[in-house]
């Protein structure tokens, strides 16, 4: 991740936020209470779910005073916060009234103090004993909002004075339609599967074309509502959407998963906006908009224009967008990656400082800035590295896409694994349904947070494939793939933590196992290595049927302190990567020089490795080390640690810190295009790297379209490549270069 500002992206041509914002209640089940509105339509509030009440004028929640229950607790408005005691359910009691209970404890109810008429009588909760005092009409308004009516006074739910501080206690007073009287009632109870669904699960929803379109935006709501800041919790969402069609719009917030259950893109078809904004983070600035993922949905976002302003690890597959797509919000941008998608329009990169688009079709492609690398990507736009800094290789050589969770046309769930193909470009399904195996959901164990290592490892050694849900899974022993074609899919960046020093995922030297969707988190306990693909010295031959990644994500700290002295060793012959971030973490919690310790993120021993949106970050020696023949990589970002305290903290003997990229010197062949090494010194800008790139020179080790970046002046990177080009300081804050040798 970086933040120094480049181009300006382009112009703005929608609100801040494109979700369309509907009732999270009109048309809720039948059953739900009846309440008397104020327009025609007849508002329904389910009897039973729970809800935030949100102050209009403040954003605000409905909250009990330090969370008590007790008779008397202040009924307060505070910074809303996901508590279950600014929870509420509206339990009718007769002609249309309601009480307002508390989920801390539901006999406590919103309740008028002393039975008072006053204008500022002051609310509280107290147990409920049938007072008029405790019964609330609720009367929604034009917006879908709703102001709340006491049954014995005819007074309104108010925030006094419309203040918008914590800590304010509610008070009755006389209705008069102010933004202090209304509140916005969101259910934060997921609505139930539809029959038929597998357990998937807390924590992925299945949406079906026939539920409610208030119900489904609801959901998606109160997921984003969560998760827009949420870069560090435990929390972790899928979003499903059953074959059909769907007028809502998903804001794509931390470590959710939006996807479409069909077998292409076609079946699930959004008439709104699957999105991604940078609103937290002002001014726009989308640097920090990881972990996250769209994928197999047709959107046609209103307006023409949807938004997806990220940067690592947030992957847009299998996509077809009938718009136009910008990349960027605004502010600053460090993505990313899209691979098997149609964009109907033009696609805007904007701000993003690198961008791979794999088998990829658009209408045109505008925006450049340091490292824009096209593979298989039809209609790649015109102009070659260094200005524009694009680098295009017309065909992808070999690739798998990602496996992923379908319904047949029978109703079945099945994971569908696309076949191998070669020399291919364009997505894979837009000509017809893909080539591929589809697995029965039956093959799967569902995993749930809270599995022990023990039982997933019998399941594996049983012969099962692996279905991981949303949530964190800390596990005491390594997980043990040793049957070739296994299948280890994640939903929802569902996150894996060996928490005793084990490696977390360890591949035997088998054919085509697959591992998806998944995030491997660093515990305190260090780590020798984070995942193995084959034993030290494999030598199978796989090229008929590769091992392969899809959106493996790796994280050293920013959680809490996490510790890896090695990430990912590959030695496995003929792996591809498609998609992976390797992330010592850079901000945030448990990190630091001496805490967050990791020296290498990948080291790569098999041969024909092909790698394809290479991430690489923050290690603290040599951030990828290549000793495998005939590997090739397409894409390479890289930033060099931000933390040596001072040069002599970070020294390879006697060369000045380490290289991005180290191909050893008894490699005779390797090809890499595209490739980004950044530089910020946050403790000492004097400190000083060597070089981004390291190789042997020999005819066939072969590197295209480099540069590396002094981010904000904060240090120097030497060389390019070996003794070759540079420097980016201070004074020359971009090098490039083009072939080597």
């Amino acid at each position: 991740m970086s933040g120094v500002a480049p181009l300006r992206p382009p112009p703005r041509v929608r609100r801040r936020r494109i979700a369309v914002i509907a009732t999270a209640l009109a048309g809720v089940v039948a059953g739900g209470l009846t309440v008397v509105t104020t327009s025609p339509a007849v508002a329904a509030i389910s009897p039973t779910a729970w809800n935030t009440v949100t102050a209009k004028h403040s954003g605000k929640c409905l909250d009990t005073r330090n969370a008590a229950t007790a008779n008397g607790t202040a009924v307060q408005q505070f910074a809303c916060n996901t508590s279950t005691a600014q929870q509420w359910q509206f339990q009718p009691t007769s002609g249309g009234y309601v009480r307002i209970n508390v989920r801390t404890n539901p006999a406590q109810v919103v309740d008028v103090s002393n039975v008072s008429n006053a204008d500022n009588a002051l609310l509280h909760l107290w147990a409920y004993g049938g007072g008029n005092n405790q019964q609330w009409l609720p009367v929604e308004e034009a917006d879908g909002n709703y102001h709340f009516v006491s049954r014995h006074s005819g007074k309104c739910l108010d925030v006094p004075a419309a203040n918008t501080a914590d800590n304010v206690q509610l008070v009755q007073y006389a209705c008069n339609g102010s933004a202090a009287q209304s509140f916005k009632v969101t259910s934060v109870d997921a609505p139930p599967n539809p029959p038929g669904t597998p357990d998937l699960g807390p924590n992925v929803s299945v949406f079906d074309p026939s539920m409610p379109a208030s119900q489904i935006q609801s959901r998606l709501d109160q997921v984003f509502n969560q998760q827009e800041e949420n870069q560090y919790g435990e929390q972790r969402y899928a979003l499903l959407f059953k074959p059909g069609t769907y007028n809502v719009s998903a804001n794509v917030g931390f470590f959710t998963q939006v996807a479409g259950l069909g077998l292409t893109p076609g079946s699930v078809n959004i008439n709104g906006a699957v999105h991604v904004e940078a609103d937290w983070f002002p001014p726009q600035n989308a640097t920090h908009n990881f972990w996250r993922g769209a994928e197999g949905l047709t959107v046609t976002p209103p307006g023409g224009l949807d938004r997806w302003a990220v940067s690592q690890a947030s992957a847009y597959r299998r996509m077809h967008l009938k718009g136009n797509l910008a990349l960027d919000d605004g502010g600053w941008s460090s993505g990313g990656f899209m691979a098997d998608t149609i964009v109907d329009g033009q696609v805007r990169s904007g701000s993003q400082q690198q961008w791979l688009s794999r088998n990829t079709r658009w209408g045109s492609w505008t925006g450049q800035n340091w490292n824009m690398v096209f593979v298989g990507a039809e209609n790649a736009p015109a102009g070659n590295f260094p200005e524009p800094p694009y680098t295009k290789v017309a065909q992808t050589p070999i690739i798998r896409e990602k496996p992923y969770l379908y319904i047949d046309a029978a109703g079945a769930y099945k994971v569908f694994v696309p076949a191998l193909k070669s020399n291919s470009a364009g997505p894979g399904w837009a000509n017809g349904n893909p080539a591929g195996q589809s697995l029965p959901i039956e093959q799967f164990y569902i995993a749930k947070p809270g599995v022990t290592a023990a039982t997933l490892n019998a399941e594996l050694a049983a012969g099962k494939d692996l279905l991981f849900t949303p949530g964190v899974y800390k596990l005491s022993d390594s997980l043990r793939i040793n049957r070739a074609n296994t299948v280890v899919l994640g939903l929802g960046l569902a996150t894996i933590m060996p928490t005793n020093g084990t490696t977390a995922i360890s591949v035997a030297d088998v054919d085509g196992v697959k591992l998806a969707g998944l995030l491997i988190d660093a515990a305190p306990t260090n780590s020798p290595l984070l995942m193995e693909l084959g034993p030290a010295n494999s030598s199978a031959d796989h090229s008929a049927n590769p091992t392969s990644l899809h959106d493996i994500y790796y994280r050293i700290g920013g959680s809490a302190v996490g510790k890896a002295t090695e990430t990912l060793r590959i030695n496995s012959d003929d792996v591809i990567l498609d998609h992976t971030w390797l992330w010592r973490g850079d901000h945030s919690f448990g990190v630091g020089w001496n805490t967050n310790t990791a020296d290498t993120g990948l080291v790569v021993n098999g041969d024909d490795i092909t790698a394809y949106g290479l991430f690489v970050e923050h290690y603290q020696k040599y951030q990828t080390i290549w000793n495998g023949e005939r590997g090739r990589t397409y894409f390479y970002q890289n930033e060099m640690p931000y933390d040596p305290p001072n040069q002599a903290a970070w020294m390879n003997g006697s060369t000045r810190g380490y290289a991005a990229y180290k191909v050893a010197d008894h490699v005779n062949t390797h090809e890499a295009w595209g490739l980004g090494s950044y530089c910020v010194f946050t403790s000492d800008a004097s400190i000083v790297g060597e070089r981004a790139i390291e190789t042997p020179v020999k005819p066939n080790v072969k590197f295209h379209n480099m540069v590396t970046i002094s981010l904000g002046g904060r240090g120097t990177i030497a060389h390019v490549i070996n003794n070759t080009g540079g420097p980016s300081n201070s004074t020359t804050n971009k090098a490039q270069w083009v072939n080597f040798p």
